[in-house]
């Protein structure tokens, strides 16, 4: 790589970059989606894929992965080529699951047939879950996130998606990737091959935005809490607000904003801003929960 700095001279030198590679999904030999993805812990991300999807939700629904010959024109096994075997008596996907093309990095949601195919209904109903999640305990968690991204350290090029205890705190598991949507799909396979599913009483903590899709794949894992340091989408906290998740974005340092469910969230005073600022232009909405 060759690093330019206006007013110094050219320096060359060798760097460090996330790896992104294409994963063909299979269930039962039959393909269902092709995803960028950063290679690593395949097996969890298309399980969680199968979860965000909802073909399978619990563990004795899906019986193990494994590499197919996807080779390269040296007759060398990429390991790009995923196939799932699903446990016995669970129907296979739905034809109509079928993405159209690839799944980008950045993109969760691209090859949905229609916009219908976009929502999916989760079998868990993260409304009434007990947790009361105590504000400076969240508030440790994106530093802890931070600590723990030793691919991110060295690239500065994937995102991150980890699973916190709302009780303890203890962080249950960590993923990276160049998509934030696989990190997820990493964290919540990783939840259904444990037999963990569903998530009650967790956090999810993601390293950028939340969007519509994270909150979404939440729901599937019946995870209550959705953390981002950055700003949520306006369907996410509609959707937050609709599911009865907690839905938190710019979670820096001691302070975050809670957009739906707030009163999972424990503080120590009673005074809360509820005013909404005035959207700047056309593409952006108030959206007051």
């Amino acid at each position: 790589m060759t690093r330019i700095t206006v007013g110094e001279a050219k320096r060359v030198r060798e760097d460090l970059l996330a790896v992104e590679e294409p994963l063909e999904i299979r269930v039962g030999g039959r393909a269902l989606a092709i995803t960028m993805r950063t290679p690593g812990h395949d097996f969890e991300l298309a399980a969680g894929f199968l979860v965000s999807e909802g073909v399978v939700s619990a563990h004795d629904e899906y019986s193990g992965a494994r590499y197919c010959a996807g080779v390269n024109d040296d007759g060398e096994n990429t390991f790009n080529v995923l196939d799932i075997t699903l446990g016995p008596g669970v129907a296979p996907p739905d034809p109509s699951l079928e993405r159209n093309f690839y799944t980008t990095s950045s993109c969760g949601l691209c090859g949905k047939a229609s916009i219908d195919a976009v929502r999916t209904l989760s079998k868990f109903d993260v409304s009434d879950d007990p947790l009361r999640l105590d504000a400076a305990l969240l508030a440790e968690f994106p530093d802890r996130l931070r600590a723990r991204q030793e691919t991110f350290e060295k690239t500065g090029g994937l995102h991150a998606a980890a699973l916190f205890d709302g009780t303890t705190g203890e962080l249950l598991v960590l993923r990276e990737d160049v998509g934030r949507h696989n990190a997820v799909d990493k964290v919540v396979g990783w939840a259904l091959t444990e037999g963990l599913l569903p998530l009650r009483g967790t956090v999810l903590m993601v390293s950028g935005r939340a969007s519509f899709e994270l909150t979404q794949k939440a729901s599937m894992a019946g995870i209550p809490v959705l953390a981002a340091v950055s700003a949520p989408s306006s369907l996410a906290a509609e959707l937050g607000h609709e599911l009865g998740m907690t839905v938190v974005g710019f979670l820096r340092g001691s302070s975050m904003v809670v957009y739906s469910a707030p009163e999972r969230i424990i503080v120590e005073t009673s005074t809360v801003d509820t005013t909404t600022p005035e959207p700047a232009d056309a593409r952006q909405k108030a959206v007051s929960l």
